[in-house]
């Protein structure tokens, strides 16, 4: 097998193995680059914290349109319709108007704002819309022209709000929309709404208008304002002239004219399209490597503009300084450039109008606070507590107070033994329980089997395709029966049975649990080896004499069965079906996914796992050299790495184990998604992260409909920006992808899809299961 070096990419996309300075870079930095950071790294935009329903954080609040993070004009005008619905079928009725209080107050009249009021028409709500500009501004501020792309194509929106043929261009959309509003008798409110919050059980929205500050009260708010909010600033002297602008409103006003255009979105590449078509001279600047994020059409048109010499593009290049008649450039090299400019378009997006939400006490997705910080030290803490005792079976900072005192959960064998004599038992399943049961071990598996089964379900719920359906059981049943059954009721149950007591049985067992020299009984939690392979689980190499039969299957599972099934279906098929870290992380930590942090200084500690793995494999190496040479200090070095029992030593037992498997793996969940440890830290997947770079398994992209609404990247459990592979048309091949299918069942256009590609990134097979929603709408796979 071979390293990949990328498939093919569009015009101007260079392969990630062979980006600038890879051969000067030294051996270390040469292998991170090869592993994590040479895959793109793309940020997640700051937005309000919605739920899937629309609700926030202030109850009765509901957030529809771009800033649930989709730009579709279909799926704004669904938004807006189901919200009201939601609202409706949640108890405000029409009867509970008394003139002086509104129903309903939507906040923006947009095309998400509209479909709300039309919807709250037709149900019969009092209500009113406030738009601080004009009816469907953003669309009035398109330019004149601009093409309009409705996808998906074959959507129905909810509601009465709908799209016909002529909502093709600005014009015609306009036109569209504004005579529905008109027929649905809507009529908006001028007035800007500066805040909004709870009181007395009701909603107060403060506005500023032409009469000056009023406050309004309504039962229920729809907030509807769209992502439009202050352009964002390029950040270089002399953009503040009068020449610069960030929308244009009609092309031929610049006939003949120098015109730059920075960017590289579909405003940028639609604006360039326009000047040049109307007769402009235009120059298209973007930072970038690749046009990436516009839509197809959009890119197409931009390269065939090039190609007839119509359009001059300048990748890779930001603007260093603008000057009357001049604009100077600067290139990835540093190098300046200075063009020729009349006039200079920055349309390189707006900030969503994030202010609002924070006078109104709603959280910003990425923002923390002071009780962020405060829960976050709390989870730490009960975590800390939680792993301690499971590891020693010792509370912290209390010590021994629990054994002495006989409290919960030491005594725990007595409180059975009064339940009766049957329980004494121990060739019974009562009488095995009441052995086990006194085991941290024992409490820590069944809650952890519990909140599996009980998150798995509210998952399955919350993303219900097949893929998602069958994966979900599929740990759980992991979970609950080898990794729970099996070594706390199924083998002791046997062993007191006596099944384990002679003959071929007794020789196994002996191999596989052999007797604990702590007085223990036979070591059954070493079943955990059947599952949790080397190096994750550690525990049945690293013992005092060798235990062949361990290390025979250690050896299979990670060096032999691993590898064949990650070239195949990627690393995911084992940290997304099998393991019980993974379990955990897609059931519990699944409504938390999106709070990953996101970046090339994040990816950059994807490497803390390769240090892992290097002081795993030394133990390794260590402790099977100090069997084969007992007097070669081998063993020294080995206890110096694992534990030192309180002595100075690098400790992997208590750093790696105790501390980032257990206490910042579970108790970050809640901050910074369920996949920290799996991420950064697991040197397990360390090492199924060099598998993966020789593996098949790819989430292939229809790039046509890709509309570059970063939901995919936002939801990424690990990290990945898979918008910049789904946008370019490329496969996503990020050893980090652990198939959880987060992005793939919510891109709302039904982009991606699991399957595999050959050696030169081309498409031989897909999954057949689907992971998608849409594509399982459509009747797809």
């Amino acid at each position: 097998m071979r390293g990949r070096e990328g498939g093919g990419a569009a015009v101007g996309t260079r392969s990630p193995m062979r980006s600038r300075g890879f051969d000067a870079v030294p051996l270390i930095g040469r292998y991170s680059r090869w592993l994590h950071t040479c895959w793109p790294a793309g940020k997640v935009e700051n937005l309000p914290e919605v739920r899937e329903d629309g609700s926030t954080r202030l109850p009765g609040l509901y957030v529809v349109g771009d800033l649930t993070g989709v730009p579709l004009l279909k799926l704004s005008a669904e938004s807006g319709a189901k919200a009201v619905r939601t609202i409706v079928e949640r108890g405000i009725r029409p009867a509970d108007g008394d003139g002086e209080v509104l129903d309903l107050a939507i906040v923006g009249g947009g095309v998400s704002g509209h479909a709300a009021a039309i919807e709250a028409s037709r149900q019969q709500l009092s209500y009113r819309l406030y738009e601080a500009a004009e009816p469907f501004s953003t669309i009035v501020n398109f330019p004149r022209g601009k093409p309009i792309y409705t996808y998906p194509t074959d959507l129905i929106p909810a509601g009465d709000l709908q799209f016909h043929e002529k909502s093709v261009v600005k014009e015609g959309l306009l036109e569209d929309l504004r005579e529905q509003a008109e027929a649905a008798g809507i009529v908006s409110t001028r007035a800007r709404v500066e805040r909004v919050r709870r009181k007395a059980g009701l909603l107060e929205l403060t506005l500023e208008g032409d009469g000056g500050e009023q406050v309004i009260r309504a039962r229920r708010v729809i907030v509807a304002i769209g992502r439009s909010g202050n352009h964002r600033k390029l950040g270089v002297p002399g953009e503040d002239r009068p020449h610069v602008y960030n929308r244009l409103h009609d092309p031929a006003e610049f006939v003949h004219q120098k015109a730059l255009v920075v960017g590289g979105g579909d405003s940028a590449c639609e604006t360039a399209l326009a000047l040049c078509d109307a007769g402009a001279e235009v120059t298209l600047s973007y930072r970038g490597e690749t046009l990436a994020r516009p839509k197809p059409e959009n890119a197409a048109m931009v390269e065939s503009r090039v190609a007839q010499g119509k359009l001059g593009l300048r990748l890779s290049t930001e603007v260093q300084s603008i000057e009357e008649g001049v604009v100077t450039l600067r290139s990835a090299d540093r190098s300046p450039e200075q063009i020729s400019n009349d006039v200079v378009f920055s349309m390189i997006g707006r900030e969503a109008p994030l202010d609002f939400f924070r006078r109104s006490g709603i959280p910003i997705r990425g923002e923390w606070s002071a009780k962020s910080t405060l829960t976050l030290i709390m989870a730490l803490a009960i975590f800390t507590f939680v792993y301690h005792w499971k590891k020693t079976g010792v509370w912290i900072p209390i010590g021994d107070a629990f054994t002495e005192h006989g409290w919960f959960p030491y005594n725990l064998p007595q409180w059975w033994a009064g339940l009766g004599e049957s329980f004494s038992d121990r060739s019974s399943i009562l009488g095995t329980l009441k052995v086990t049961i006194g085991e941290p071990g024992f409490w820590y598996s069944l809650v952890y089997t519990l909140a599996i089964l009980i998150f798995g379900v509210r998952r399955i719920r919350r993303r219900n395709t097949p893929y998602v359906t069958r994966q979900t059981w599929t740990l759980f049943a992991i979970q609950a029966i080898p990794l729970f059954l099996l070594p706390y009721i199924v083998l002791p149950y046997l062993g007191n049975q006596g099944v384990f007591d002679s003959g071929f049985a007794q020789r196994c067992a002996d191999e596989f649990f052999p007797e604990a020299n702590y007085g223990h009984g036979r070591e059954y939690w070493r079943a955990f080896g059947f599952i949790l392979a080397w190096p994750l689980f550690f525990w049945n190499v690293f013992t005092s004499q060798p235990m062949w039969g361990w290390l025979a299957v250690s050896f299979i599972q990670t060096f032999v069965l691993i590898p064949l099934l990650i070239r195949r279906y990627g690393k995911g098929v084992y940290c997304g079906w099998i393991c019980s870290c993974g379990a955990l992380a897609e059931t519990v930590g699944d409504a938390h996914r999106s709070k990953m942090p996101h970046g090339p200084a994040w990816n950059r500690l994807n490497m803390i796992g390769q240090l892992f793995l290097l002081f795993a494999t030394i133990l390794l190496v260590t402790r099977i050299g100090s069997w084969i040479w007992p007097d070669s200090g081998m063993g020294e070095i080995y206890r110096v790495i694992l534990d030192r029992n309180g002595l100075p030593g690098l400790n992997y037992v208590w750093f790696v184990d105790l501390l980032w498997a257990g206490i910042l793996g579970v108790g970050l969940y809640w901050h910074f998604s369920g996949r920290v440890w799996c991420r950064f830290a697991c040197p397990l997947a360390a090492l199924m992260h060099i598998y993966t770079r020789f593996s098949r398994f790819a989430i292939v992209a229809e790039k046509k409909k890709c509309i570059s609404c970063n939901v995919c990247t936002s939801v990424c459990h690990q990290g990945i920006d898979v918008m910049a592979f789904a946008n370019r048309g490329l496969p996503m091949q990020d050893p980090e992808c652990v198939r959880c299918s987060a992005c793939v069942g919510s891109c709302p256009t039904g982009v991606l899809t699991f399957g595999r590609v050959d050696g030169e990134g081309i498409t031989v097979a897909l999954d057949r299961v689907s992971a998608s929603a849409v594509q399982a709408g459509e009747g797809g796979r």
